[in-house]
């Protein structure tokens, strides 16, 4: 069982900067597949990046790649999301979700835990 909780949500202007962080609670947070999606009014919720228990691996969806870092502190329990160059088009509730296993996906129907999301809002 695994409990999460982002923060560093906020408001932003086009081109600035903000780092999302994902506190989880349980002793194997090591072995969860860590990922962020995000979802804009209106829309369906979208893979944005995620990244491996060992940290070898990331993975990032093609709109923001080269913008977003997705990291983690194993020792902390935290998974960090530093998002660089917004855009307006980045607005949207930014969840944290967890799932079991090595295996990579971007569908967010493969992940088992989830936080309860940050807004993140870029103005132009």
């Amino acid at each position: 069982q695994v409990q999460l909780d982002e923060s560093g949500g906020g408001l932003v202007q086009a081109g600035g900067s903000l780092r999302l962080s994902c506190a989880a609670s349980g002793r194997t947070f090591s072995s969860y597949f860590m990922g962020w999606f995000r979802q804009a009014p209106g829309k369906e919720r979208e893979f944005v990046a995620a990244i491996s228990w060992s940290i070898s691996s990331t993975y990032y969806a093609d709109s923001v790649k080269g913008r977003f870092t997705i990291s983690r502190d194993n020792a902390k329990n935290t998974v960090y999301l530093q998002m660089n160059s917004l855009k307006p088009e980045d607005t949207a509730v930014y969840y944290c979700a967890a799932k079991m296993g090595s295996a990579y996906y971007s569908n967010p129907s493969r992940y088992n835990y989830w936080g309860q999301g940050t807004q993140v809002t870029v103005s132009s």
